[in-house]
């Protein structure tokens, strides 16, 4: 008999199950792991001494990598809640209650993040004080928490009291009686039991994504002036359904209503880019509402955020935990905008108003409307909700307990009945989702049901209908041809400074619709014709070099190789419906050598196909993008033996050709080539380089202002996914004679105070690089400015968190930053006037320093916050 079971489930998850441990795991949990269990008869109804449940994991084997091909890797809310509740290993009086928690199993790094990531998926903003500082008032705090803590049963609870955590490193870990786990290799696992080995790799293939659990077909997309395309029914367990969620166009613009999870495929199921996306209104930030954000960060812009401020934060705070930074960066990626609740909101000819929704985290049903006719029209989308019973069972007389009293609860009733023309209603039922029997006499003109995976009762059919997945309520017809508008703008892009009669003359040309799987110019082909990508989405490929990639909308098929006279270098396959403008060969040619915009274009196709080959721009690049790319790109050569310092370590450099190396003092970083970089810690992120470049073979390198890439989320991220990856390299170089190694033990249990200090390691570790006769006395100077600085930022972050939380102690902390703000910038006055200090000493000095503040001062701090809910 076999001892353990390993089932490939889908890409990037597997199952191993070792009976004779009662051991089930969950081997990779991105979006929809649970559907995709329950799919393969994983998870399955039964009964337990009577008691109807469900079968499943008993724990969660986590990527080492957050993030894989631009997707999350780990998203645990979901299975952790299947085997919590579903399965019953939490519920009082539950015969699988047994004592025993789940595990999650994984690097130190991605446990923690995953239980922050969990803890803020259950609760939200965790206090008064985190409510008041994303803008509500002490009362209105005061009220939210009283019914946050009635869902919570009275108490807020680390995730620590659900779950059961296993951090593996280098050494083999026992996870139960006999089962062993190892890592061999960077997100590739063995487990052992009673002479059995079975090995699990979790890594995705260049190319490859995680799987969507569900067909979703394909359907035609056509804006209208103002519509709803329904883009999701189902709820989190629903296996044959996305998400609740909506697609709102209007004028023109493309707005969605929440990212849930395999946002990326139900939007080209749709036949819409991500790049299409104008904005997203986000309800709240449970993971089928929220799973699928990381597919915006892949747009060529800042998508715009709207939200009322506490979902705002309350999302921020829950993205800052998955992906292991502060929160304060999630305006890097969105451009945020907070709506008024209760309030219309203009958004350029559209209406939103958001109701404050009862819910376990931050939530609001949202009503839109446009002027129209003799009034308005309009669609109301209410998820997520609690039905009336239940609230109704939360009321209290009793103003300090948890609950609502009966106002606050009658004004939610009257909210509910607000009348639309097309209402979109969650029915989950259970604690924490609506009833349909609510909205028995809502006066709106259409109902909608949605958010439950089961079929619809007779009952409440008679009260709302279904919505199949890609139908559309058009409720106001569209009367211009947007799709050309949006052609006309994307040419533009490409030939600036082309007269208009010659922009009509192009754009006049009827628009064709390519079926989904349709290659539209083949490898070796030469084209008869120029397609511009005017909707849906188009893959590039070429296999034998292993290049993978996708044609963001408003990009040129085929303009290079027909003006170069040459057969196309990719193959282009339509992956939705698609619809393209094509230009014959010979007029487009004709419009682009007038205008004097030969040199342009080639220039274009050349910089463009070069990116292509590289992992930063590799996904493709908005055709705004790529055109501010090219006019401010240039071309800069170094010579063996050169260091590159000044103007050219301030831009962003890419590698054209050659070779350098990356140094810090006299230690060898790492090796970069043709189409690696350097020069983003100044050009993009606005800080101090702490390394040197050395020329190693004559080297050519593509010079782009920072200005042009830093509101590119794509590519911020990347670049920022490479920073970290690259300080790791660099710590894991160090050992406890040449730098400081991070523990656990200097933890203070606060993840952005965690954050900060590994920051001051990292520097300090570059300044003990850098203390050696003869060394870089400009590096030495920078990283003694970034310490100084960075230290200045650190403290006011402890003493603003320390306010807001009215710290006791504060005082006395604030004295003791002023003290040691005081050391560090004397030793950095020392340094520019041509000091020198001994390696050794300084980092004894410094570690001294370090260690005596967190363990006088900030683990006092971090005990305090720890008590009320801020890990």
């Amino acid at each position: 008999m076999t001892e353990i079971n390993k089932v490939s489930v889908a890409s990037g998850i597997q199952w191993v199950d070792i009976p004779g441990a009662g051991l089930r795991v969950l081997c990779g949990c991105p979006a929809d792991a649970v559907k995709h269990l329950a799919k393969r008869g994983l998870i399955l109804p039964h009964e337990v001494n009577g008691v109807a449940c469900e079968t499943g994991p008993n724990a969660i084997l986590l990527s080492d990598n957050p993030l894989q091909n631009g997707e999350f890797a780990n998203l645990a809310e979901f299975p952790v809640l299947q085997m919590l509740y579903k399965q019953g290993l939490i519920i009082p009086g539950h015969p699988n209650n047994t004592g025993s928690k789940p595990m999650l199993i994984g690097s130190i790094e991605q446990v923690e993040s995953q239980m922050r990531y969990i803890y803020r998926g259950n609760y939200g903003l965790v206090s008064r004080e985190e409510m008041i500082q994303a803008g509500t008032s002490g009362e209105q705090a005061t009220q939210m928490m009283r019914l946050k803590l009635r869902f919570a049963f009275g108490r807020i609870r680390p995730t620590g009291d659900f779950l059961d955590t296993r951090s593996l490193g280098e050494e083999s870990l026992e996870l139960a009686a006999g089962v062993g786990l190892r890592r061999v290799r960077p997100n590739v696992f063995e487990f052992s039991f009673r002479g059995e080995t079975v090995v699990v790799d979790l890594n995705l293939r260049p190319g490859e994504s995680y799987q969507c659990a569900y067909p979703l077909g394909y359907h035609r997309f056509k804006p209208e002036y103002f519509s709803v395309i329904h883009s999701g029914e189902g709820d989190g367990w629903d296996v044959n359904r996305p998400c609740m969620s909506s697609i709102i166009t209007h004028q023109g613009r493309i707005f969605l209503i929440d990212a849930g999870p395999r946002l990326a495929d139900t939007m080209a199921a749709l036949g819409i880019g991500i790049d299409q996306v104008d904005a997203i209104f986000h309800t709240h930030a449970h993971d089928d509402h929220f799973a699928g954000m990381t597919a915006l960060l892949r747009a060529g812009r800042r998508i715009r955020y709207f939200a009322t401020p506490l979902v705002r934060a309350s999302t921020a705070k829950k993205l800052a935990a998955l992906l292991g930074v502060e929160e304060e960066r999630f305006g890097d990626y969105f451009e945020t905008s907070d709506l008024v609740v209760d309030q219309w909101n203009g958004i350029e000819g559209l209406e939103v108003m958001p109701i404050v929704s009862p819910h376990p985290v931050e939530a609001n049903v949202l009503v839109f409307r446009t002027l129209w006719g003799d009034g308005y029209r309009s669609y109301a989308h209410f998820a997520d909700i609690v039905s009336l019973d239940v609230l109704e069972g939360m009321v209290t007389a009793d103003a300090e307990a948890p609950g609502l009293d009966r106002e606050a609860f009658e004004r939610v009733r009257a909210d509910y009945m607000v009348a639309a023309d097309l209402k979109k209603i969650d029915i989950g039922g259970g604690m924490i989702h609506g009833d349909a029997k609510d909205f028995r006499a809502d006066p709106s003109t259409q109902i909608l049901l949605a958010h439950r995976a089961s079929e619809l009762t007779p009952e409440e059919k008679e009260i709302g209908s279904s919505a199949a997945f890609g139908s559309v309520d058009v409720l106001v017809a569209g009367q211009s041809d947007e799709l050309r508008h949006l052609a006309f703008g994307y040419l533009r892009a490409h030939l600036p400074g082309v007269p208009l009669h010659d922009m009509r003359m192009l754009v006049n040309h009827p628009m064709t619709e390519i079926n989904p799987g349709s290659i539209i110019l083949r490898e070796g082909e030469s084209p008869g014709e120029v397609f511009l990508l005017v909707s849906g989405l188009v893959e590039k490929l070429r296999t034998r070099d292993k290049l993978y990639g996708s044609l963001p909308v408003g990009s040129l098929i085929g303009g290079s190789a027909m003006l170069d006279n040459r057969p196309s270098r990719h193959t282009y396959r339509a992956s939705s419906f698609v619809r393209v403008l094509p230009l014959p060969a010979g007029l487009f040619a004709s419009v682009v050598k007038r205008n004097g915009l030969l040199d342009r274009v080639r220039r274009a196709a050349d910089l463009s196909a070069f990116l292509d080959t590289t992992n930063l721009f590799g996904d493709g690049l908005q055709v705004a993008v790529l055109g501010r790319i090219i006019d401010s790109a240039s071309e800069m050569r170094f010579s063996p033996g050169d260091t590159v310092v000044g103007h050219d370590i301030s831009v962003f450099n890419i590698i054209r050709s050659g070779r350098v190396e990356r140094l810090v003092g006299r230690r060898v970083v790492d090796v970069l080539q043709q189409r690696d970089f350097f020069g983003e810690e100044a050009a993009v992120f606005g800080d101090p380089c702490l390394f040197r470049i050395h020329v190693l073979e004559e080297t050519a390198v593509i010079q782009i202002p920072g200005e042009v890439l830093r509101d590119v989320p794509i590519l911020r991220w990347k670049l920022f996914e490479n920073c970290q990856q690259r300080a790791a390299r660099f710590a894991h170089g160090c050992d406890a004679a040449a730098g400081i190694i991070w523990n656990n033990d200097l933890s203070v249990h606060v993840a952005h105070m965690d954050l900060q200090h590994k920051r001051l390691i990292e520097i300090a570790n570059v300044i003990a690089e850098y203390l050696y006769p003869g060394a870089d006395r400009s590096a030495l100077t920078n990283a003694y400015d970034a310490l100084v600085e960075y230290t200045r930022y650190h403290f006011a972050a402890e003493e603003t968190l320390m306010a807001l939380y009215h710290y006791p102690d504060a005082a006395g902390h604030c004295l003791e930053h002023t003290n040691l703000l005081s050391e560090v910038s004397d030793c950095a006055t020392r340094v520019r006037a041509g000091s020198v200090f001994d390696s050794a000493a300084f980092l004894g000095s410094f570690q001294s320093w370090l260690l005596r503040h967190i363990d006088d001062q900030d683990r006092d701090y971090g005990a305090f916050l720890n008590a009320r809910g801020v890990y």
